[in-house]
Order: structure tokens, then C-alpha cells, then sequence
């Protein structure tokens, strides 16, 4: 299992846009495929740091998720928003592996 982090760079004005952008997702990507984690906007300190969290099997796995994601009325929609709204400043993505369970691979002895 590889955990999903991006880290966004938001316009601290559009924080309720990035707010619905999160919502979109948090209806598109289960349906996808992704086991979704949480959408994460500011609250306190940085206005313009938000993050995205899910979990996904495997990278193969991953461009499969991508696809459906693409093709979905929602997800297709949701990229246009972002794009056309431009509230979404940098977008950085980078996939991690829980090593801290007694297997590394996330299952319990």
C-alpha cells in the first residue's frame, strides 16, 4: 500500500473555492478507486499550504485510478474548475510507504 501526499500552494483569497475543489474529490476519488484519506485546507498559520491524502494498492494501480479519475463526469469537471478558477497556485505529489508497522507493509503480526 503507498500512501498519496500532495501538498498544494493555494491563493489564500480562493480558500473557499479550493474548499469545494476538496469536496469534489472527496466524492470522486472512492468512486475511482482511491481509499481517500482527507482533503486538509488552512485553518491557523499558512493561508496558502492545503494537502490531499489517500492511499492507494500499488503505482500500477495508481495510473488505473488516474484514468477512471479522468474519465469521471466529476473528476473531468473538478480539473476544469481548478484550471479555469487558477486558485490552485503549485501542486507537488509524492508517494510514500508506511514503514512504521512491525512488517512495513502495513499489516499488524
Amino acid at each position: 500500500m503507498l500512501t498519496c501526499f500532495i501538498r498544494y500552494e493555494i491563493d489564500p483569497f480562493r480558500k473557499e473555492d479550493f474548499a469545494t475543489y476538496a469536496r469534489n474529490w472527496g466524492e470522486a476519488i472512492p468512486r475511482c478507486g482511491a481509499d481517500l484519506i482527507g482533503y486538509f485546507g488552512p485553518h491557523e498559520g499558512s493561508a496558502t499550504t492545503a494537502y490531499g491524502v489517500y492511499n492507494i494498492e500499488s503505482l500500477a494501480a495508481y495510473e488505473a485510478y488516474r484514468a477512471r479519475l479522468a474519465a469521471d463526469p466529476l473528476g473531468r469537471e473538478n480539473y476544469e474548475f481548478a484550471r479555469r478558477e487558477r486558485f490552485i497556485l503549485k501542486e507537488d505529489r509524492m508517494f510514500l510507504k508506511n514503514v512504521s508497522l512491525p512488517d512495513g507493509n502495513g499489516a499488524t503480526r
